[in-house]
């Protein structure tokens, strides 16, 4: 079992930047491919970007590219998502993801774990 806690979110004005954080505990973090998704209100929950384990393979939507970056830091159980140049079209609920298998890094209900969620407002 996986257990992952999102931090770091808040209200941001158009243009700013946030970091989010997922700390992860239990099974051998370095072991599972991390993800971050977003919801907005009245949309369906979508592909923000991935990480391989072995950080060799990472995909971005193409909405992001460019302005968002994933990390992960093994030693510290943790995968980061540092989002510059937000836009208010940024704003969601970002949830962070993992799983052991390493393909379809964009498919949802491929992650085995989630965290809660954690808000993003992105002011005009």
């Amino acid at each position: 079992q996986v257990q992952l806690v999102e931090s770091g979110g808040g209200l941001v004005q158009a243009g700013g930047s946030l970091r989010l954080s997922c700390a992860a505990s239990g099974r051998t973090f370095s072991s599972y491919t991390m993800g971050w998704f977003r919801q907005a209100p009245g949309k369906e929950r979508e592909f923000v970007a991935a990480m391989y384990r072995s950080a060799n393979n990472i995909y971005y939507a193409d909405s992001v590219k460019g302005r968002f970056t994933i990390s992960r830091d093994n030693a510290k159980n943790t995968v980061y998502l540092q989002m510059n140049s937000l836009k208010p079209e940024d704003t969601a609920v970002y949830y962070c993801a993992a799983k052991i298998v390493e393909f379809n890094p964009m498919v949802a209900n491929l992650y085995n774990y989630w965290g809660q969620g954690i808000q993003v407002t992105v002011s005009s």
